[in-house]
C-alpha cells in the first residue's frame, strides 16, 4: 500500500483530499501546519509528498529544500495559490518534482499524483551517458564535465528523456506523454518550465559557455551532447 503525506493548512481540503486517496487505497498521514509536515516527513516513509506552498510555521519551498537538503528525495507534488512562472520555478529550484496551482481539478492532481507514484516505483535503467553529461537513473545522480548537478526527480527524467536522443528534437506533446503520462495535448507550460529550472542548473558549462539544451520554437526540445572542447 503506498503512503503519502499531505501538508495542507486548509483544513477542508486537506479533508477532501485525504478522504479521496483512501478511497483510492492509499495509507494518508496529514499535518496542518509546515514544521509538523516537516516532522513527519523526515521520521516516516512516504511513496509522495503533497504540500501547499502558504504554510504557518514553515513555507513549503523551505520544507521542501529541508527534506532534499537531509538527502530524502520523495517525490514532491507542490500546490500554490501563485499562477506566475516565477513561483513555479521557485518550486522546482527548492526540489518539488511537480506543481498545481489553486483551484485544480481532483482528477488532474489524481492523475499527477499516480504518476509520480508510478515512476518512484519504476526499474532502474543503465547509465546515460552523452558528451560530458552522465545521467545514472538508480540514484538519479547527475553530472556534467565531472561536477554534480543536483535534479529533481521531475527534472531527470525530463533531461534523460532528451539525453537518451541526442540532437534530436523531441516534441512537447511527446515529452508530456513519456515525463508526465498526460495527453500530448495537455498544457505544454509545465515542460516549458521544467526545462527553464533545468537550463538554469545545467547552462551555461562554466569553463566552456556550451549550451546542452536547445529550443526548436514552435515544436519542443533537443540535448546537444558537448565535450568541453570549447564553446
Amino acid at each position: 500500500m503506498s503512503s503519502i503525506l499531505i501538508v495542507e493548512d486548509e483544513i477542508s481540503l486537506a479533508s477532501v483530499l485525504r478522504r479521496g486517496f483512501e478511497a483510492e487505497g492509499l495509507r494518508v498521514d496529514v499535518a496542518h501546519d509546515g514544521n509538523e509536515g516537516l516532522r513527519l516527513a523526515l521520521s516516516e516513509e512516504y511513496d509522495a509528498i503533497v504540500l501547499d506552498v502558504m504554510l504557518p510555521g514553515l513555507d513549503g519551498h523551505r520544507l521542501c529544500a529541508t527534506v532534499r537538503a537531509a538527502g530524502l528525495w520523495t517525490p514532491i507534488l507542490m500546490l500554490t495559490a501563485k499562477d506566475s512562472e516565477y513561483d513555479e520555478a521557485e518550486g522546482l529550484d527548492t526540489g518539488a518534482d511537480d506543481y498545481l496551482t489553486k483551484p485544480f481539478s481532483y482528477l488532474v492532481l489524481q492523475a499527477r499524483l499516480r504518476a509520480l507514484l508510478r515512476r518512484g516505483g519504476r526499474a532502474r535503467t543503465a547509465t546515460i551517458e552523452t558528451g560530458d553529461l552522465v545521467l545514472e537513473p538508480e540514484g538519479k545522480r547527475c553530472t556534467r564535465a565531472g561536477a554534480e548537478i543536483q535534479l529533481t526527480a521531475r527534472e531527470f527524467d525530463l533531461l534523460a528523456a532528451l539525453a537518451r536522443r541526442p540532437g534530436v528534437t523531441v516534441s512537447k506533446g511527446a515529452l508530456l506523454e513519456e515525463v508526465w503520462d498526460l495527453p500530448s495535448d495537455s498544457d505544454p507550460n509545465v515542460v516549458e518550465v521544467h526545462v527553464s529550472s533545468l537550463r538554469r542548473k545545467l547552462d551555461p558549462a562554466p569553463a566552456t559557455g556550451e549550451r546542452l539544451l536547445h529550443t526548436a520554437r514552435g515544436i519542443g526540445y533537443r540535448l546537444v551532447p558537448t565535450h568541453g572542447g570549447g564553446a
